[in-house]
């Protein structure tokens, strides 16, 4: 008996001078000499558990820990304070699923063990379960009113990222924050968290070091600095998303999709680091995982706007339209500022244009977007292009001429009225708008080919049709219905060499541009020489 309190001083005392490897050790011996000694197992888990947590330490010790503990509870099989530890040792290892059970286990034989319930709530948190996560701290605040800074602060990060349009919520986040404060002297473990966080200040002219050389250009010196930062303190989260950024503008996605994974890893509700997981992922094309990362941050923050119009843009990408449709709707509901809800207003429009073909609901969308912005003129343009799909003429015709209004020298409106007016057979009309189009535009390649067809298939001026495909081309040489049409323009006048190159030129940019039916083509080139 003596030789094991002797033995147990110490490990506490190497333990206390920070000897975490010799308290190990000195553990090790006794277990030698006794290796039934279920409290020395126990002793020995924590230990291991307190290597691998240590920020300074880049070794893993998790498994050696799990192995000491589950030694110990073949000794004191029910007892709670070790499925405590076993959950915890797998929750730090990454086993969630395996954490809450025993967790789960530890709580039915201890109801008011105030620390499993908040490590449950921790785990809820990793696995984006919130509503489990807030129950859980809420126990654990119950269980242990006031030694639970850590419960209250974790309440007051799970409230304040939800807190987006909902004040309730927004003071909820500041009376736990508060409440964290005011019971941190007496929650030890809070009390350790506030010291480590304070140990970080070391690492603050590493990071500054690492923006200089980033600003001036030593990107390569930066993110050494910050891979030698990392191997010293594996803890410190701002470092991975500083290194994450760093790869992201060297092109380096997947390094930087590491990085940002072992911030959310160590900081789960951070925000920052799964906004930037979501663009590296965007950035390679790999929408699925954009998809779950946007999906995961609209449970953290499910009334923020910005994740639900982000996320339906790569739905829509995907071509998940429905569901893009309904985020999109979300985002508007929410309901920010009046311009960037016009925005996605309009986005929602051409959706229902585009890809619904639902021109009631597209009309719809781009009312809404008038009544917020109503000086935007490309809501003009959009609404004028879903009355004319719609074939509502009077109304897409109202709608430019109220665009007119606002800016009576737009190109792009007096084009479309052309267009509108040629489609009702107003020749006059829409060579008009077209002239006034290039007044306002000289450059304007789509004018100069609309007014061409015109002139080629409604007047048969086939050297004025010619002029005009041609000035076409030179303001956009890769414009292939522009080729097109002056290709058929020159097979009139019998050029059948020349109209076959123009004809060849409109398919090998057509593959690209995707403008004409490809068919078109070939029966075009096909009739020159039949």
């Amino acid at each position: 008996m003596n030789n094991t309190k002797q033995l147990e001083k110490k490990i506490n005392k190497e333990y206390k001078t920070g000897n975490v490897k010799c308290a190990i050790e000195l553990c090790q011996i006794g277990l030698q000499e006794d290796p039934t000694n279920a409290d020395l197992h126990l002793r020995l888990g924590d230990l291991y558990l307190a290597w691998h947590l240590d920020i300074y330490n880049s070794c893993q010790y998790i498994d050696e820990a799990i192995t000491e503990y589950q030694r110990a509870l073949e000794t004191y099989i029910d007892s709670a304070e070790i499925y405590f530890k076993i959950g915890q040792a797998h929750f730090y290892k990454g086993e969630l699923d395996k954490a809450v059970n025993y967790l789960d286990t530890a709580i039915s034989k201890d109801p008011k063990m105030s620390k499993a319930y908040y490590l449950l709530a921790e785990t809820y948190t990793k696995k984006s379960m919130f509503f489990e996560a807030i129950l859980n701290a809420q126990k654990s605040v119950k269980t242990a009113p006031l030694r639970n800074s850590c419960a209250h602060y974790l309440l007051s990060n799970l409230y304040s990222v939800s807190s987006v349009q909902s004040m309730e919520l927004w003071f909820k986040s500041k009376f736990e924050y508060i409440l964290s404060l005011l019971t941190l002297p007496f929650d030890t473990r809070a009390v350790k968290n506030v010291c480590q966080s304070f140990s970080y200040l070391r690492f603050i002219p590493i990071w500054l070091k690492g923006m200089w050389l980033v600003n001036s250009k030593g990107i390569d010196e930066a993110v050494q600095v910050y891979i030698d930062a990392i191997d010293k303190a594996p803890g410190f989260v701002p470092l991975y998303g500083l290194l994450g950024d760093i790869y992201c503008s060297l092109g380096r996605f997947e390094d930087a999709i590491t990085e940002y994974k072992m911030a959310i890893w160590l900081d789960c509700l951070n925000v920052q680091a799964y906004r930037h997981l979501a663009q590296a992922y965007e950035e390679m094309g790999d929408y699925d995982n954009a998809v779950e990362v946007y999906e995961r941050l609209v449970k953290i923050m499910p009334n923020m706007p910005e994740v639900h119009s982000n996320l339906a843009n790569i739905l829509f990408v995907k071509g998940d339209i429905d569901s893009a449709i309904s985020h999109f709707q979300t985002a508007v509901t929410l309901n920010p500022k009046k311009e960037w809800t016009s925005v996605i207003n309009q986005t929602l429009g051409f959706v229902f244009q585009e890809s619904k073909k639902d021109l009631d609901a597209a009309i719809t969308s781009y009312q809404s977007a008038y009544l917020q912005t109503p000086k935007d003129i490309d809501i003009y343009i959009n609404l004028g292009s879903a009355f004319y799909d719609k074939e509502d003429f009077n109304n897409a015709l109202t709608v430019y001429r109220n665009a007119l209004d606002l800016q009576p020298k737009n190109a792009q409106i007096h084009c479309n009225l052309g267009f509108l007016y040629w489609g009702n057979g107003n020749i006059d009309e829409a060579i008009k708008e077209y002239e006034l189009a290039i007044e306002y535009k000289p450059d304007y390649d789509i004018a100069y080919n609309n007014l061409g067809v015109i002139y080629l298939d409604d007047l048969g001026r086939v050297q004025k049709a010619i002029e005009l495909f041609k000035q076409s081309i030179s303001y956009n040489p890769n414009y292939a219905l522009a080729q097109f049409n002056l290709a058929r323009a020159i097979t009139i006048t019998g050029d059948k060499i020349e109209a076959a190159k123009l004809y060849q030129n409109a398919q090998n940019i057509n593959k690209v541009t995707n403008e004409i039916d490809p068919q078109e083509i070939v029966d075009k080139i096909n009739d020159l020489f039949n």
